[in-house]
C-alpha cells in the first residue's frame, strides 16, 4: 500500500504505508478497515491495475473516492495483444512459431515500442515485414490500435486525451481482430476507471512501481529474508519514509 499525495508543486512523494500479504480483495479490505474511518475518509484518489479485487475493496470501502485505472498497465494489456496477434498470424501463415528471418519474428520489439520512439529505419523495418504478407496487416492494425491508446495518455491536453479514450471505448470492442476486441471489452468493462485519469490531474501508479523497485532492490541486498515481519519491518523503514 503506497501513499501517492502530491505536494504544493504537484509532485508525487510516493511512500510506503504497509506491505500486505495476498492479492485479494479481502486482504485489501481488511486493511482498509483496520486503517479506521478517518483514514478512508481522507482517501480522495486510488490508483490501481486492472484486477477486480481492488476494485471491489474500493467500492466497496472508499465509496467517496475516484478509482483510476494505471496507465502503464493499460499501456501494457495493449501491447500484449499485439503480441498474441503477431504470434497468431505467424502461426497461421507459416505453421510454426517465430524463428530468426521471419518477417513478423524480426519487428517483434518494434512493435512493443511509441510510434513516436521508431527511427525512420525502423519505420522501414516494419513497413517491410507488414507488407511481405497479405495477413500481415492484422498486426499492424492492431500496433496502431495501441499507438491509439497510446496517444490518448501522452495528449499534452487532457480533454482531447479523454475524447481520444471515449473513441476507443467506442471502438475496439466492434473490431474484426479478436484480441483488440477483447482489449476493447476489458477497457469498457472498466469505462469509469479509464477515464477517471483524465480527470485526476493524470493520477497513476507510478510512485508504486518506484516503491516496488526500492523493496526488490533492498530484498537482494539482504539475499532474502526468512522472518516476514523483519522484511516488514525493513521495507517499511526504506520504503516509508523513515531512513533518507
Amino acid at each position: 500500500m503506497v501513499d501517492l499525495t502530491r505536494d504544493q508543486a504537484g509532485r508525487v512523494h510516493a511512500r510506503l504505508l504497509d506491505l500486505v500479504p495476498g492479492r485479494s480483495k479481502k486482504a485489501y479490505t481488511d486493511w482498509l478497515l483496520n486503517r479506521g474511518v478517518d483514514f478512508r475518509a481522507r482517501i480522495e484518489v486510488a490508483a490501481l491495475d486492472p484486477f477486480g479485487g481492488y476494485k471491489s475493496a474500493i467500492d466497496a470501502e472508499l465509496a467517496d473516492a475516484t478509482a483510476v485505472l494505471d496507465a502503464f498497465h493499460v499501456v501494457k494489456l495493449g501491447t500484449q495483444v499485439v503480441d498474441e496477434v503477431r504470434r497468431r498470424v505467424q502461426q497461421d501463415t507459416t505453421g510454426h512459431r517465430g524463428r530468426k528471418g521471419d518477417p513478423l519474428f524480426g519487428i517483434q520489439t518494434i512493435l512493443r515500442a511509441g510510434a513516436e520512439n521508431l527511427t525512420d529505419r525502423q519505420l522501414a523495418r516494419l513497413e517491410t515485414a507488414i507488407l511481405a504478407d497479405p495477413a500481415h496487416e492484422e498486426v499492424y492494425v492492431a500496433w496502431r490500435c495501441v499507438q491509439d491508446l497510446r496517444a490518448a495518455y501522452r495528449a499534452k491536453d487532457t480533454t482531447k486525451g479523454r475524447r481520444r479514450a471515449e473513441k476507443i471505448l467506442d471502438a475496439f470492442h466492434t473490431c474484426p481482430i479478436p484480441e483488440v476486441a477483447r482489449l476493447g471489452r476489458t477497457l469498457r468493462r472498466w469505462r469509469q476507471a479509464f477515464l477517471a485519469y483524465f480527470d485526476t490531474d493524470r493520477a497513476n501508479n507510478g510512485g508504486a512501481e518506484a516503491v516496488n523497485g526500492i523493496i526488490e532492490l533492498h530484498r537482494r541486498l539482504a539475499r532474502g529474508y526468512r522472518n516476514r515481519d523483519n522484511y516488514r519491518l525493513r521495507v517499511l523503514l526504506v520504503a516509508g519514509g523513515l531512513i533518507t
